[in-house]
């Protein structure tokens, strides 16, 4: 009687878990711009997966490691791993050399943030283009007449400006040098966009959480972060003008302003950005993050547990992703990334 009650209960879990075996998560590495909204999801997965019940899957849950976009990209190509997380979309003709798919998973926004007394969040203005010229250091102090000039009837500081930055192949660093490119010739034709610059000047950092610190810790720093950790920390963060000229705050609805009528294109595996967008209430450095999967994966058993994943993320995941203050995707967008996975994937339906 009691191996009949274990195999029955062993039947269960194993269903429950897609016949994977207990005890072997889902490996991903990559965004740190992502990894809040992640973890939220690896606990409601699971909670899910327990369908209300007590039943506890230890260990098989999804193991990720927030090193940043390009050593995510770069991980991926290891046995153990079974997807990379990315704010820096791979163009479709590198996703043909690498044997690699991608789908968007979730969108939010880059912010500027700075450490100034006196000033509450979205109390300074911002443009792309004195963005440019301090991470240039054409603009070396908050009291500089062209901060001035955006700011009229602020009463900005005699001090001298820190540039904070990030040391680790970022796709916020990606996406924060696109918009600085689209805003000044100068950066683009010096620095161009990509997730690891050589910066003119300015101290490094590694990961998002050390912009936070570093910012925090430093009177007069400016930094760039996701909008979610930015309000969790309670930094002071900039108002930024848009393609149309107006003085936008990083917001959900001003990020999912620039995802409104983006062409998504699943031929080219999502292949996007939405930097600088011309919408009129867009928020101008709305990020989105991309999951590179392999098509032929080591562990197709992994492969298909972590398209689960995806899809509680995509449509049971919604909440978690608004109350981290995430934009999620459109249901129109969900519906093509799910099509993408049963065409592009042998496991994917």
């Amino acid at each position: 009687m009691k191996s009949v009650l274990l195999a029955f209960l062993t039947a269960i879990m194993l269903s429950c878990s897609g016949g994977m075996a207990l005890g072997e998560p889902i490996h991903g590495a990559g965004s740190t711009f992502a990894y809040p909204i992640i973890a939220r999801w690896s606990e409601s997965y699971l909670a899910d997966r327990a369908g209300g019940t007590d039943i506890t899957f230890m260990g098989s849950g999804i193991d990720y490691e927030p090193v940043g976009s390009l050593a995510g990209i770069l991980r991926l190509s290891q046995p153990e791993m079974d997807f990379a997380a990315s704010d820096m979309p791979l163009p479709p003709e590198e996703l043909r050399k690498f044997g690699y798919v991608q789908f968007p998973l979730v969108m939010g926004g880059i912010v500027p943030v700075v450490n100034l007394d006196d000033i509450a969040p979205g109390g300074i203005a911002l443009s792309g283009e004195l963005l440019a010229d301090i991470y240039l250091g054409k603009i070396q102090n908050w009291s500089d007449p062209a901060i001035a000039g955006l700011n009229p009837g602020l009463k900005l500081p005699d001090l001298r400006i820190t540039v904070i930055h990030r040391a680790d192949g970022s796709g916020s660093t990606f996406n924060w040098t696109s918009f600085l490119s689209s805003a000044s010739a100068e950066w683009k034709s010096k620095y161009g966009a990509d997730t690891l610059i050589s910066w003119p000047l300015g101290t490094s950092v590694e990961r998002s959480s050390g912009v936070v610190s570093a910012v925090k810790a430093t009177k007069g720093a400016i930094g760039y972060v996701e909008y979610g950790q930015v309000v969790r920390a309670e930094l002071i963060y900039a108002a930024v003008q848009n393609r149309a000229g107006k003085l936008v705050r990083p917001e959900p609805e001003s990020f999912a302003a620039a995802a409104a009528k983006a062409p998504w294109s699943p031929d080219t595996g999502f292949h996007l950005s939405l930097i600088d967008s011309a919408e009129a209430e867009a928020y101008p450095i709305t990020a989105v993050t991309f999951i590179l999967m392999r098509r032929e994966p080591d562990s197709v058993q992994r492969a298909r547990q972590a398209l689960w994943f995806f899809k509680h993320a995509l449509t049971k995941g919604t909440g978690d992703a608004e109350a981290l203050f995430y934009v999620p995707l459109p249901g129109t967008l969900v519906d093509q990334v799910k099509a993408y996975w049963a065409r592009e994937l042998s496991f994917g339906s």
